[in-house]
């Protein structure tokens, strides 16, 4: 009897699935929760609901606040079938800096040179150039920070897109793994202070700059 070396053929899109799902399952093990979002077909986003008019990155479920969760067999279920980008709750066990590419490779050299341990957490990136800097929740923005068209907080009612989701500009990453910090979360005063030494380096942007859905109002 001869055994095949051949490797059943997997359809790309289960590849797919399977990877998102061990991806938000393993952030659920760590209590964060998550919620699936609408899966990238082409240019736009479809979340599977009859009607819906959004074409940009956002959750699928219309209930997403109040069904977003951490529970391993609830995140099994929603990831089943469908290929969902998988998007981060905030405002609950973290909040999200959201800031652009050239302030946020300032502040993670800065803390990289200085070694600035209590600054140290988790950082995800978008092939768009935006940087999410998780860090403990509950703090406003500085004055400083808030009057920036680029600087957005991601806390109660809103989430971020987290790795491996692909966006039309490419994957979601993570510059800074979870692991790599242990699953710690700095204070956000640490990080908003870092942001705000690193603002004379970056120019401010004279047009509004386009936000993602889930920037549609801030964490209070």
């Amino acid at each position: 009897m001869q055994w095949s070396t051949h490797r059943p053929f997997v359809p790309p899109a289960a590849l797919d699935r399977r990877r998102l799902r061990r991806a938000a399952l393993r952030y659920a093990a760590h209590g964060w929760a998550v919620t699936p979002g609408a899966r990238l077909t082409g240019h736009r986003f479809a979340c599977g609901r009859p009607g819906c008019p959004i074409m940009a990155c956002h959750p699928a479920l219309e209930s997403w606040e109040d069904t977003a969760s951490a529970d391993p067999a609830q995140v099994r279920a929603w990831w089943r079938r469908r290929p969902h980008s998988v998007l981060l709750v905030t405002g609950r066990t973290f909040d999200a800096l959201e800031v652009p590419a050239r302030l946020g490779l300032r502040v993670l050299g800065a803390v990289r040179l200085n070694r600035r341990a209590e600054a140290c957490g988790p950082v995800g990136v978008t092939a768009a150039g935006r940087w999410t800097f998780l860090v403990a929740p509950g703090t406003p923005l500085r004055s400083e920070l808030d009057h920036r068209l680029d600087v957005v907080r991601h806390g109660l009612g809103s989430w971020i897109p987290a790795a491996p989701s692909r966006m039309p500009e490419g994957p979601v990453r993570w510059a800074v793994p979870p692991e790599r910090t242990h699953w710690q979360l700095p204070a956000a005063e640490v990080v908003q202070d870092l942001l705000t030494d690193a603002l004379g380096t970056v120019r401010e942007p004279r047009l509004t700059v386009p936000r993602q859905l889930s920037t549609a109002r801030r964490g209070g």
